[in-house]
């Protein structure tokens, strides 16, 4: 078991790399992962079995690929119940972490199959294909998964796995998707730019920011009130963002900020008190291209948080220091 265990851990990266990438959520990722380890210890616990894999990354990926497509089938029922709309939970790392070994970090072969898709756009979007697509495309696109194992893990044949690839890769570039092609210091510009404009209350410095078809989503998971559709176009997203936003530090309980990395793109980390009372979080990931903010995504639900440091009130203020 030994042995076992000290093969699995040096798969275990690549495993919640790939469960995150099709279940869009951390907590989702972390169980699947388990489960592949308990069915990996069950069935080559025995040398011989053992022996008989000759391929061991490329056994635990495509066990792993089958619990996740399962866990997705069922979470399309469970999502469509879902109160109001729904994000996919962040992995929130702080700017000056060094690189990730978890297995979250986006991976260096997503970053060039779709390096105008990282980040929590791209989690969106695999949001809305089918379980079978997301699947194919992750696989295939994302990790050069070759179509015979994927074929095998969907249990079709590999001209079908090419095909769910393939109508995924459209799905995933359409031209009316929301875009993110900009670097580590445009994003910087961009997001600084975001917060003068809603700190000044006016409109049009927001408006200069924001593309015309911007689109604005909040994930509050019904325990604070949301928009339960996307907010959408320039001046709809600037007037909201004023209303959240604006002035922030001059509400009654105060608000504080932190710069943060959201999936692996710049994004920001605020706390404040609710009107009611309560305690509140949020994640804001901003998705960039050609110089203006494309979307907001608002991350609120404590369900999808747990796992955030607390915000120190004496170096994380608002307005953001960077």
């Amino acid at each position: 078991m030994r042995d076992l265990a000290t093969e699995f851990e040096a798969e275990r990266g690549r495993l919640m790399a790939v469960a995150h990438r099709m279940l869009g959520s951390r907590s989702e990722a972390e169980d699947a992962v388990q489960e592949t380890w308990l069915r990996y210890a069950g069935a080559l616990a025995d040398p011989a079995a053992r022996a008989e894999v000759r391929e061991l990354s490329a056994w635990l990926t495509t066990t792993c690929a089958r619990i996740c497509l399962d866990v997705l089938r069922s979470a399309r029922v469970r999502r469509e119940a879902y109160p109001g709309q729904w994000l996919p939970e962040p992995v929130v790392t702080p700017l000056d972490a060094g690189p990730r070994t978890d297995g979250f970090a986006p991976d260096p072969a997503e970053r060039a199959v779709r390096s105008d898709q990282v980040g929590t756009a791209l989690l969106v979007v695999l949001e809305r294909l089918a379980p079978e697509q997301r699947v194919a495309f992750v696989l295939h696109d994302v990790f050069a998964v070759p179509f015979a194992r994927v074929a095998d893990v969907l249990g079709t044949t590999e001209v079908a796995a090419r095909q769910l690839a393939s109508r995924a890769r459209r799905a995933v570039t359409a031209p009316d998707l929301p875009r993110h092609t900009a670097n580590a210091g445009e994003q910087r510009r961009m997001v600084a730019a975001f917060v003068a404009a809603t700190e000044s209350g006016e409109l049009d410095p927001l408006l200069r920011v924001l593309a015309p078809d911007v689109v604005f989503v909040g994930d509050s998971g019904g325990h604070f009130p949301a928009a339960r559709r996307p907010v959408v176009g320039a001046e709809a997203v600037a007037r909201f963002a004023l209303g959240l936003f604006g002035r922030a530090g001059r509400y009654t309980h105060r608000v504080l900020a932190r710069p943060v990395l959201v999936d692996g793109v710049l994004g920001l980390q605020l706390e404040t008190v609710h009107t009611d009372g309560r305690p509140i979080r949020l994640i804001t990931a901003f998705v960039v291209d050609q110089g203006r903010i494309t979307a907001i995504y608002n991350q609120l639900n404590p369900d999808k948080l747990g796992d955030l440091p607390p915000l120190d009130p004496e170096d994380d203020v608002w307005p953001p220091r960077w």
